[in-house]
């Protein structure tokens, strides 16, 4: 019995002994190896607020690579929250120096200018990042904020407008954003308004007290609103009984509803979707996603990059990839980006999340599909 219980542990030890080795050769022959290790210990030491601590690993990474655009973002971002602003700022036009066209460095610049209240200087370069990028809808919104800011009203408004056409998400959000102080007065910020609560009815929150508990509005203006949206014909009005009184109603307008869809509240709360008719280009998104992951199998940089242009062209599938794909539109342009750039090593190091990605909006497009079929 005892030997053969040695015999196990020879085998394990042995087993170790060799995992070691592989280990050892992996960070001496690959120095990726040790830097994704690093990056790794980077990331989960900011996920505990050890920003100092991860500015350290991070740092020892860059003395590896000292040109890695990932590693670098994380270390500006770590600095910016450390509130080292001007170190901060070093390390994202190191990032810039890299890759110019790179719009989150431009954006994360563009707030460190923020916390310093240079208004001026970030507008500068959030106006860089929409350059590199007209879909990047969190960069149009800090536009509007910095606009707002520095009193440029109209400018603001149509800047904010575009980031919610975007993401409608964003209209939500600047309802109480103390940067649009200056233009809350303003017709197009009631409009704004008017969206916001035609979003709220069209996600299935039908009274006034619902209204105004998922939009943040005041009691006041969400009235107004809904009475513009009447007015316009937008919405419609019935009433439901409450006990021995009747409160009001508010539903989409059915011509409204087949445009832009509804969403049913269900039991527990939770949004379902019934989407428009017809799902516009839902089947060739999918055929899309299927060439791309063979094309990234096989490590074809040419064809994944003119698959890549499928989810991203507007005239394509880019409109349907950002209203219902936003961060991975976003994901799938970058990588387009950084395969012109570096080519075949780029799939190889970033196959496996390429992939992934693409598998999580092939899952989703095909419940979308048979839904629309059932």
């Amino acid at each position: 019995m005892f030997s053969k219980k040695n015999k196990k542990v020879e085998k394990i030890l042995k087993k170790e002994e060799s995992e070691n080795i592989v280990s050892k050769e992996n960070s001496l022959v690959d120095p990726s190896y040790n830097i994704k290790k690093l990056f790794k210990k980077g990331i989960n030491l900011m996920a505990d607020e050890k920003l100092e601590d991860a500015v350290e690993i991070f740092e020892q990474a860059l003395r590896i690579e000292p040109d890695n655009v990932e590693v670098l973002m994380k270390l500006g971002y770590a600095r910016f929250h450390l509130e080292d602003h001007n170190e901060a700022l070093k390390v994202y036009d190191k990032v810039l120096e890299v890759d110019v066209t790179n719009p989150e460095a431009w954006n994360l610049k563009g707030l460190v200018h923020y916390e310093q209240k240079k208004y001026a200087q970030a507008l500068d370069a959030v106006n860089k990042a929409i350059e590199s990028d007209k879909t990047y809808g969190m960069a149009w919104y800090n536009k509007a904020c910095f606009l707002s800011l520095l009193n440029q009203v109209p400018e603001s408004l149509q800047a904010l407008r575009h980031s919610i056409e975007i993401d409608v998400k964003n209209a939500r959000k600047s309802i109480r954003d103390k940067d649009f102080a200056n233009v809350r007065i303003e017709e197009g910020f009631k409009r704004i308004q008017e969206v916001v609560v035609l979003e709220s009815v069209r996600q299935g929150y039908h009274t006034i007290g619902a209204i105004v508990w998922t939009t943040f509005l005041d009691k006041a203006d969400a009235e107004l609103s809904l009475r513009k949206l009447l007015e316009k014909g937008l919405i419609v009005q019935n009433e439901k009984r409450d006990g021995l009184s009747k409160i009001p109603i508010y539903d989409l307008a059915d011509n409204i509803a087949d445009k832009i869809g509804k969403e049913k509240i269900g039991v527990f709360g939770i949004t379902k979707k019934k989407l428009p008719k017809p799902v516009k280009n839902l089947k060739a998104m999918s055929q899309a996603i299927q060439s791309a992951k063979e094309a990234i199998e096989e490590g074809n940089v040419e064809k994944t990059i003119s698959v890549f242009e499928e989810f991203i062209d507007p005239s394509k599938s880019g409109e349907q990839m950002i209203e219902n794909f936003f961060e991975e539109h976003r994901e799938i342009r970058l990588w387009k980006i950084r395969l012109k750039d570096r080519g075949e090593d780029y799939i190889i190091d970033n196959k496996d999340k390429m992939l992934q990605v693409l598998e999580n909006i092939e899952v989703t497009i095909t419940k979308k599909l048979r839904d629309e079929i059932a």
